[in-house]
């Protein structure tokens, strides 16, 4: 088993630390604890180690499942690594560009074929998803609303994946860590039938991302086995990302109306500079855009380092994502630390346009 180093990863671990400014994270900005009762009382195992039964039956709601079809993980990234784990025989289809655990995991498993999004709208199509599914096909993959586009395919592209999957004896998982950030959130893919799986966490959307604590909704054999692979990685979710987690489920109207408000701000200021700048995006739900590169650079890349090493922001090269004429910006930080970190990007593409004499 290999498994391809994790490109985006290796690069915040280079460049974040020293970074004044991170204009790359892919989530809201984080809660602050004393919002919350942190005092879960004894850090022991949570048990039953999937998870506490009336919570996941809360979970299990929201998808029209039962609460033994939800499995509680340390994060989306170890739901979706339990459930590749679980799922993966010789094949696997995975959209793309998207996170790179959606593609990698898999493929250190099995066999994956890519399929692209269309750029610049980030269309799919489907028929070249349909070319793409093979007889011993055992997932295809799909990240809903997309990292790092922002594109939130529309419910009859998501029904008509679920019909490709279903017709193959194939599940189709999608990855939602953002579907809650959307001001019309689509109906989950694990509410559409016994092949349908969804993922998801309270980092992206509700601001969480320090508890460490995501699902995975499935049909009953899928979940049970996930939760064998779980026990030989984490056992049990966190006990205290679980207890805060269930206070902000409980607050989930208050705080989501919060965080799509902000997302709502930001997004329209990054689209103004972009503007200003002459870069273009496909305007993205969520908190994660995909602009592209501006004039004077060989690649996102080059201009990303560059960036971050005159300026000290950071953002995310599009080459991590298998685009390299692209770059990450999150707009989901506080609103004057997005401030200031448009301003010194800005300050930097007029200081390179001086230069360059234009």
């Amino acid at each position: 088993m290999h498994i391809e180093p994790f490109e985006l990863e290796r690069f915040f671990d280079r460049y974040e630390h020293g970074a004044d400014l991170m204009l790359a994270e892919s989530g809201i900005q984080s809660r602050d604890t004393s919002e919350f009762d942190t005092d879960p009382g004894e850090l022991g195992y949570v048990i039953p180690t999937g998870g506490d039964p009336a919570f996941r039956e809360t979970i299990a709601d929201r998808y029209g499942r039962g609460p033994d079809e939800v499995l509680f993980a340390c994060g989306a990234q170890e739901a979706n690594f339990v459930t590749f784990a679980a799922l993966m025989g010789e094949h696997a289809v995975t959209v793309t560009p998207t996170y790179q655990s959606l593609h990698a995991v898999p493929d250190a498993f099995g066999e994956v074929t890519t399929v692209p999004l269309d750029p610049p709208a980030w269309d799919l199509d489907l028929d070249a998803v349909r070319d793409a599914m093979r007889p011993d096909t055992e997932v295809l993959v799909v990240n809903n609303p997309n990292n790092p586009t922002g594109r939130y395919l529309p419910e009859e592209t998501v029904r008509a994946l679920y019909d490709i999957a279903a017709d193959n004896d194939t599940y189709l998982l999608c990855d939602e860590v953002y579907r809650l950030l959307a001001e019309d959130p689509l109906p989950p893919v694990a509410s559409l039938g016994e092949y349908g799986i969804s993922t998801s966490s309270v980092t992206k959307s509700h601001g969480l991302a320090g508890c460490r604590f995501g699902w995975v909704a499935a049909n009953e054999d899928v979940v049970e086995a996930a939760a064998s692979w779980k026990d030989y990685t984490t056992i049990s979710p966190s006990t205290f990302g679980q207890h805060v987690a269930k206070q902000a489920i409980e607050r989930e109207a208050e705080l989501l109306a919060e965080h799509r408000a902000q997302a709502a701000d930001h997004r329209a200021r990054v689209g103004d500079f972009l503007a200003e700048h002459g870069l273009s995006w496909r305007e993205p739900t969520g908190v994660n855009g995909f602009p592209t590169v501006p004039d004077g650079f060989d690649s996102a890349r080059d201009f990303c380092v560059t960036l971050v090493e005159e300026e000290s922001v950071l953002l995310a090269p599009g080459d991590a994502f298998g685009v390299p004429d692209r770059f990450r910006i999150g707009f989901g930080l506080a609103t004057a630390e997005l401030e200031e970190g448009l301003a010194r990007v800005g300050d930097f593409l007029d200081r390179r346009e001086t230069q360059a004499g234009v």
